[in-house]
């Protein structure tokens, strides 16, 4: 539509849609032909690929909508006592023909009196299209601006209104047929409106709110337009919008069009309560905030499908939290979900935005997105309904691990939601930790390296228990609270507590590695919300790009080997680049390792001790001992130093074991597929099943829909895959046409 600049979600759902017909009442000649065009270019698309029946039921598209998660969340009353129930009912529809889908929300009556006319938010809700326009033009009227209807859409083949854009009599300009019109000019490209539209309650509801003006206000000459001399007496009584403060149950829809920061109470003692609100129960946003997320938002789901967002909201109606992922991201998790980190780098610090991500690792050993979110606070209740409703989104598997910082309340969530899972602190961020506590020390370098070597060079629980006992003996610190604190959760960041547990090179329990943030380096202590999102998609098309490079070069080039060891040229054939050169580092280091000798025999399992020369002083000694067992009838083997169990490949002192054993390949349990370069994953999550009822014409439709979106993913690779995608489409079209024909 012309004079249009702002995208709404609501432009592509009436436009695309065959049951509905735009029709444009005032509007410039330019405007209605490019509709008409669009319109005309969209059915023709169609109609070559599909037949589309134009006159179904509305219900009938609705009503497809399938259930994805229901989630209970704890939220305070305004006074403060009770705790009341809230659910949050997510419904997805993961097809391409529900774009139309939107968020509702039922508040109880809250009575309104109010004299004035509150502005127009997101959210509002009128009995009737003619009790919206009543109110708009009273507002109007009261500001000192007329009114006109811009565009509105009908239900094709009847009559009935659907939806409308009321905007402010200055916008647009004059026509080409009537600029040399010697009326006065009024029109001053206002972009002042509000949308509505018809929703399922058979309300109105205000889909688009623009307040600003690009005009001084004239009373008088509002006072005469068309639009307040229409203004009958029934007209003129105050239009009441059906919003409450109490919220009692939320219904999130995949494209929801509430802006749930905009909400509030349209009372006429709006101030007075306000002031009762809890701000530190609400999301933290400025100016311009909430419309750049719903922006946003809206843009994502007209390209990706699969795209997934929820908004958390309190019980004046305010967003509190939000939750999002793409389509990549969750295809990812099915192939990368046992390890994740969860960052709350900007939320701790007291960024200008409470940022959180959730990290994983792909078969680089690069990072990987697998969500984000805007929190209003750090507790118990905040993190539950995250972490609920991150674990939904990804169809209720949980991660073997989960890496987190030291937050009381979030580990308690944890707990609640991840029960399962190995939840480990970062122990890069527990050794930062430590040192910013511990500056003052005497010794502070002396302490710095002995802390280390405590932390990350204890191969049995008992070296570490000993060394740590020296340590705070030496410098004093026994009493210590902080000190005394984390040696109580020792278990959770002292890699020899997790030998079994997998961490898939995450550089979080790596000695003097740390792993930086997903968006170091484009999110700053100031950087705005909008800002954030204008960097956050070529932050992820930079990740992509990346991971596409690393996969054409470990494909394309054939990396040099360092030694004669056939062991390196066996995974050199297997493993990616990033991935081998680690593996690579073992293999040479084997020359360190010397004097094998078995030390017991139990059956087909033999121990072996091994030891290694370390070019530095550790324990009094040069060489260290390795206990390695060896299992000849399974050639299974396993280290005590555990790199096979926290990485993924095998250490030096098994691969010396092999060696020594005559066994001239890897194991082929020994090469995991997640490191592999000829990896093969979908960028589309499946979330569907093969077990499909034959009765159930709503499941063929999710079946059909999610192994078609596979085969869309998959033809956008190349010119190629895309050649071969189109022509499997146009066949299988042709062969579901011929079932049709013979049952005509």
């Amino acid at each position: 539509m012309t004079g249009e600049n702002t995208f709404s979600p609501s432009d592509q759902a009436f436009s695309a849609n065959s049951n509905l017909h735009i029709t444009i009442q005032e509007g410039s000649q330019n405007s209605e032909q490019l509709l008409e065009n669009e319109n005309n270019d969209l059915e023709n698309d169609c109609e070559q690929l599909f037949e589309i029946e134009g006159n179904e039921p509305e219900s009938e598209r609705d009503d497809t909508s399938d259930q994805l998660f229901d989630i209970q969340s704890n939220d305070h009353e305004n006074d403060g006592g009770d705790i009341n129930e809230h659910l949050f009912e997510i419904e997805g529809n993961d097809h391409e023909s529900s774009r139309d889908d939107r968020t509702i929300i039922d508040y109880q009556n809250g009575g309104s009196q109010e004299k004035a006319y509150p502005p127009p938010v997101v959210g509002l809700e009128f009995d009737s299209y003619d009790d919206a326009y009543n109110y708009y033009n009273c507002y109007a009227k009261e500001l000192g601006f007329a009114i006109r209807v811009k565009s509105s859409w009908t239900k094709r083949n009847s009559k009935e209104k659907r939806g409308a854009v009321l905007c402010c009599n200055c916008e647009g300009f004059k026509t080409i047929k009537d600029a040399n019109s010697r009326k006065k000019e009024t029109r001053t490209g206002c972009l002042a409106m509000i949308r509505l539209r018809l929703v399922e309650s058979n309300r109105w509801r205000v889909d688009e709110v623009k307040l600003e003006h690009n005009h001084l206000f004239d009373p008088e000459r509002a006072q005469n337009s068309k639009s307040h001399k229409r203004m009958d007496s029934g007209a003129k009584r105050k239009m009441e919008p059906t919003v409450d403060v109490e919220v009692r149950t939320i219904k999130l829809y995949r494209t929801p069009v509430v802006d749930a920061v905009g909400y509030g109470s349209s009372n006429s003692n709006e101030g007075e309560t306000n002031n009762h609100v809890d701000r530190s129960k609400r999301l933290k946003l400025k100016n311009g905030d909430a419309r750049a997320i719903y922006k946003y938002f809206c843009r994502v789901q007209l390209t990706d499908p699969n795209f997934f967002y929820v908004i958390d909201l309190n019980d004046e109606g305010y967003s509190r939290n939000v939750f999002w992922i793409d389509s990549r991201s969750r295809a990812a998790y099915n192939y990368f979900g046992d390890v994740v980190s969860f960052e709350t780098t900007c939320l701790s610090n007291n960024y200008e935005i409470p940022l959180v991500a959730f990290v994983g690792v792909n078969h680089h050993g690069q990072t990987i997105l697998l969500g984000c979110g805007l929190l209003a606070d750090e507790t118990l209740e905040t993190y539950i309904w995250l972490f609920r409703a991150w674990l939904t989104c990804m169809s209720g598997r949980p991660p073997q691990t989960i890496i987190t910082n030291q937050c009381k309340a979030m580990q308690s969530a944890l707990a609640e939601v991840f029960p399962r899972a190995h939840h480990r602190l970062s122990s890069s961020h527990v050794m930062q930790s430590i040192l910013e506590n511990m500056g003052a020390i005497q010794e502070y370098e002396a302490f710095q390296m002995i802390l280390s070597r405590t932390v990350y060079d204890s191969i049995k629980v008992d070296e570490f228990e000993l060394a740590w006992e020296h340590m705070i003996q030496r410098f004093g610190i026994r009493d210590h609270e902080f000190i005394q604190t984390l040696y109580d959760d020792r278990e959770q960041w002292v890699p020899v507590y997790s030998k079994d547990t997998f961490f898939a090179v995450m550089p979080n329990f790596q000695k003097g590695e740390s792993t930086n943030p997903f968006f170091d380096g484009y999110v700053h202590q100031q950087t705005s919300l909008e800002e954030f999102l204008d960097v956050y998609d070529v932050v992820l098309e930079k990740k992509r790009q990346e991971e596409a490079r690393n996969d054409f070069e470990s494909r394309e080039l054939t990396p040099m080997l360092r030694t004669r060891c056939y062991y390196e040229l066996q995974l050199s054939k297997f493993y990616t680049k990033d991935v081998f050169i680690k593996f690579q580092d073992e293999v040479v280091m084997m020359s360190s390792c010397f004097s094998i000798t078995q030390v017991h025999t139990n059956g087909p399992i033999v121990t072996y001790m091994i030891k290694e020369r370390e070019g530095e002083e550790i324990m009094r000694d040069n060489n260290r001992n390795f206990e390695v067992m060896y299992d000849k009838a399974g050639a299974e083997v396993r280290c005590m130093c555990s790199c096979f169990n926290l990485n993924g490949y095998l250490c030096r002192h098994a691969l010396c074991i092999l060696n020594y054993n005559g066994v001239e390949e890897i194991p082929f349990q020994y090469i995991l597929s997640r490191w592999r370069k000829d990896f093969k994953r979908l960028y589309v999550p499946d979330l569907g099943s093969n077990n499909v009822d034959i009765t159930n014409p709503v499941q063929w439709f999710d079946h059909l829909y999610r192994r078609a979106m596979q085969v869309v993913q998959e033809g956008m690779i190349s010119q190629d895959h895309y050649m071969v995608s189109w022509q499997a489409f146009k066949e299988s079209l042709n062969k579901v046409r011929l079932v049709a024909d013979k049952h005509v």
